[in-house]
This record gives structure tokens, C-alpha cells and sequence, in this order.
């Protein structure tokens, strides 16, 4: 009993420290294939096979109660602590290599996720691409904006430049 109140302990602190939750069924993957998958999704997630009655309690824990219907069957879940694109991409990869992996859903940003959803995640760009997008519509209009007043003084020049010709030329 004490090593299943640590376990939901343990669980419930995953649960609260993640910026995302994605939940799988892995049932008939092996134990190497399922190393391959938190190897490739190590750097943004902690990908952990999970009882679904302590997995329940430590969601409700934390406030999540929308995983309940989910959480059926052999379950593990991605506890995302980096980019959530990231690993739903690497979820999602691994899951066409491997078909007997399933996403189930998930949980982020407040709300659950469906499968779906899960895959339109996965369908966005990173966060580095997106980032260098916007750094890439900054510079753009920060140019933009020094092409703009670096012209105003040279307009006012060739405007006084064109009224003292006209002055000089009706003199």
C-alpha cells in the first residue's frame, strides 16, 4: 500500500510538472522497441508505462479528469517537460514505423486532446521554426521601417533643394 501511495505521489508530480501529457497504448511493442521511443523522444519527454487505477488517481490529483475514459488497456504516457510539438512529431514517427503503437489523447494547455488533435500537434512546426519565422517578420519590418525614415530626410532634401532652384531660377 505505501509503494502505490509513492507511486501515485510520484505520478501526480509528473502530472502537475508537465506542460503536456500524451497518452498511448503500446500493447504488443518489445521491450526494445519501446527503448527505441523514449530514446527518441528523451530530450523533450519522459515516456513511462503507467498502471491506469494509479494513473487515474494522479491525474485527478492534479486536476486532469479527462484521461479517465482513456486510461484503458496497456497504457504509457509522455510526460512532455520540453517541446509538446516535438514529441507528438516523435510519437507520431515512431507510430507509422510501428503501427502497434496508439496515440489515445493527451492533455495540454488546460484541455484534452484527442487523437486528432494530437496529430494536428504534431502537424506544426516546431517551436526553433516558428521562433525563426517570427525573428525572420521582425527584421522584415524593421528594415521596412529604416527604409521609411532613412527616406523622409532625403525627400525633405530634394523638396528644399527643389524650392531653392525655384526661388534661385524666379530671381
Amino acid at each position: 500500500m505505501a509503494q502505490k501511495e509513492a507511486t501515485v505521489a510520484e505520478l501526480t508530480k509528473h502530472f502537475e510538472d508537465s506542460t503536456a501529457v500524451l497518452l498511448t497504448e503500446y500493447r504488443g511493442l518489445t521491450v526494445a522497441e519501446l527503448k527505441e521511443l523514449r530514446s527518441a523522444i528523451r530530450q523533450d519527454a519522459e515516456y513511462a508505462v503507467v498502471k491506469n487505477t494509479l494513473s487515474k488517481i494522479a491525474a485527478n490529483n492534479a486536476g486532469i479528469t479527462a484521461l479517465d475514459e482513456d486510461l484503458v488497456g496497456p497504457s504509457a504516457i509522455a510526460f512532455v517537460h520540453g517541446d509538446p510539438v516535438a514529441v507528438a512529431k516523435g510519437l507520431r514517427a515512431f507510430a507509422k514505423a510501428h503501427p502497434l503503437l496508439v496515440i489515445k489523447g493527451g492533455y495540454f494547455d488546460g484541455s484534452p486532446l484527442s487523437a486528432e488533435e494530437v496529430g494536428k500537434l504534431a502537424d506544426l512546426e516546431s517551436r526553433e521554426v516558428l521562433l525563426a519565422k517570427l525573428a525572420g517578420a521582425m527584421k522584415a519590418s524593421m528594415t521596412k521601417a529604416a527604409f521609411v525614415f532613412n527616406a523622409l530626410p532625403s525627400k525633405a532634401v530634394r523638396t528644399v533643394d527643389a524650392l531653392r532652384e525655384k526661388q534661385e531660377s524666379a530671381a
